[in-house]
């Protein structure tokens, strides 16, 4: 393990530096990002001038809930998602081979050589809409409820990095994933909602067998109602269980590999 943190602290100081050398194009992203981010915000602010409760969430407690959620994307974002695309096109190009000859981990080296600084630098705007929300909600959580809190995050960043890795190993069989993973993205814009707007087989296909609903919501309760051990322990689950359907599936597609020398 201390080997591998050794590579990844090389890969951040490199991404960092080679992010400096290019300032602008890092403040563009962020300042897009940002406005994004500002978007959602205000649609809320928007939404409840005309109505006090959805789904039985008011105005602060569904700040908080977006909060969250963009929380664990602005950290998708700045952890994985430049490596995780990448690779999708490396594996179409033959470049992939560089990571075949690397002596390390092959899903390790190729989704954790990158990082964004201007996602991380957002995610403490999302920490921010999330504190700002709890105050607002007179909330004054134990530090064992914000612990629970980040395990959660944790484990909701294991869920979408498993995901994507399971939609982008597609293209070891087909010419290209993304097309796959725009409605990747797409489905991520539920995590956003609360777990009751839910029902029949929006409930079945969003809250259990794509859980990316639970992935905001239950760090959201924790936060608001305290620790809910039905809550973590299917968040704990289902990272776990979509962990290992992105290992299966990655190493399956490894299999059909052909590198760029054969």
């Amino acid at each position: 393990m201390t080997r591998y943190l050794q590579i990844w602290l090389a890969s951040a100081r490199y991404s960092i530096v080679r992010t400096m050398m290019f300032r602008f194009d890092f403040f563009l992203w962020a300042m897009v990002e940002l406005f994004w981010m500002s978007v959602n915000l205000l649609m809320i602010g928007v939404i409840y001038t005309q109505t006090k409760s959805i789904a039985g969430w008011s105005m602060y407690e569904m700040l908080l809930l977006v909060g969250t959620s963009l929380l664990v994307q602005r950290f998708l974002m700045g952890f994985f998602w430049s490596s995780i695309f990448e690779m999708g096109r490396n594996i179409r190009s033959g470049y992939f081979d560089f990571f075949l000859a690397q002596p390390g981990n092959i899903l390790f080296m190729a989704t954790t050589r990158k990082l964004d600084p201007d996602g991380l630098v957002n995610s403490f705007v999302a920490m921010g809409v999330v504190a700002y929300a709890a105050h607002k909600l007179g909330l004054h959580p134990s530090a064992l409820d914000l612990v629970l809190y980040a395990l959660m995050i944790l484990c909701g960043l294991v869920i979408h990095y498993s995901m994507l890795v399971i939609s982008v190993s597609l293209a070891f069989w087909i010419t290209s994933a993304q097309g796959v993973e725009g409605i990747y993205f797409t489905l991520t814009e539920f995590s956003r909602l609360p777990r009751e707007a839910f029902r029949g087989l929006a409930s079945l296909a969003f809250v259990w067998l794509l859980p990316v609903v639970v992935v905001s919501n239950a760090p959201a309760q924790t936060i608001l109602h305290g620790f809910q051990p039905i809550w973590a322990l299917a968040l704990v689950g289902a990272a776990a269980l979509w962990f290992s359907a992105a290992l299966v599936v990655f190493h399956l597609g490894l299999r059909r590999y052909n590198s760029a020398s054969s």
